[in-house]
């Protein structure tokens, strides 16, 4: 499985926020289905069980808790996933915030290619305060598993 760069996606510059850029969720699938990248999930453990998960992704939490401290030793245990720091990373959350903030963490730390995926799992708050019925992963119909 060949999971660095190729000419099939090209990757941003790395964005002012300081991490590779942001990837659409259909265009995050396209690249984990096809061993281009790895979809690293960083919400928490409840998040995962409860609210359904991607398929075959990797899980280290950026953040822990009812008040959601973060998780001070994040890269260190995505690196025990994920050694090869040229390896595409995809990371998702609940609605692209934290995994926006993980990535950022994971180009200091030096990933070369960590992005964030847009509206990531739930989606943003409606105007009711409901996710999920205006864009996220699930929202659009890509893969999920629910524990």
């Amino acid at each position: 499985m060949n999971l660095r760069a190729d000419t099939s996606f090209s990757a941003l510059p790395v964005a002012k926020d300081g991490f590779a850029g942001v990837v659409a969720p259909g265009t995050a699938w396209d690249l984990v289905s096809r061993g281009e990248a790895v979809m690293l999930d960083v919400r928490t453990v409840e998040e995962r069980a409860y609210v359904g998960r991607v398929p075959a992704s990797l899980h280290v939490a950026w953040a822990t808790g009812t008040s959601m401290n973060r998780n001070p030793h994040f890269a260190r245990q995505v690196a025990a996933l994920v050694p090869d720091k040229a390896t595409r990373l995809l990371l998702i959350c609940r609605s692209g915030k934290r995994s926006a903030l993980a990535a950022e963490a994971l180009t200091k730390a030096g990933w070369a290619q960590a992005f964030s995926v847009a509206e990531g799992f739930e989606g943003a708050l409606d105007a009711e305060g409901h996710r999920g019925c205006a864009d996220g992963w699930r929202f659009h119909g890509l893969p999920w598993q629910q524990d």
